[in-house]
């Protein structure tokens, strides 16, 4: 068990992500990320699944920064309609210059291509996550939530 206010860094530079931890793990851990580290690089998400992806950002990150217990995810969406994509490309699944909108565009279009509606659209989200430190992965964890691609978007 942690002792109070002990450090955790997250193994992102999303400041969105790095506030939903702070949140989750309240006053139990000071929750860092990388902006504090910009003289590290980016981590090359080079594995087929999410569960290669998180390991190798935490290996990574806590080879680099020994003392401190690290927290690597990786996540995204899996649509049954197009044999799991955009799975681990899913940050990236509309280009290199990929942005959220045009992940969200692309989808749509593809499952519209395919002409397919309802219960048909079925998904899922898929997290996960992994402790580690000096190099050493302590635990892992994933966790999934079932759902429907709607027809168009909603909502903001």
């Amino acid at each position: 068990m942690a002792t109070k206010n002990e450090a955790l860094l997250i193994a992102t530079r999303n400041a969105h992500k790095t506030g939903e931890f702070r949140q989750i793990f309240g006053k139990r851990y000071e929750v860092r990320d990388l902006s504090e580290y910009p003289e590290l690089p980016e981590v090359e998400e080079t594995g087929t699944t999410f569960d290669a992806n998180s390991k190798l950002k935490a290996a990574a990150i806590s080879e680099q920064l020994p003392d401190l217990l690290i927290m690597a995810d990786d996540s995204g969406l899996e649509v049954d309609a197009l044999q799991g994509a955009p799975g681990v490309y899913s940050a990236r699944y509309s280009g290199v210059e990929a942005t959220d909108a045009s992940n969200r565009e692309l989808l749509l279009d593809n499952l519209n291509k395919i002409d397919i509606r309802g219960k048909k659209r079925s998904a899922r989200f898929r997290c996960v996550l992994t402790l580690a430190k000096g190099g050493t992965m302590l635990h892992q964890t994933s966790g999934v939530v079932e759902g429907i691609i709607g027809n168009e978007e909603k909502g903001e």
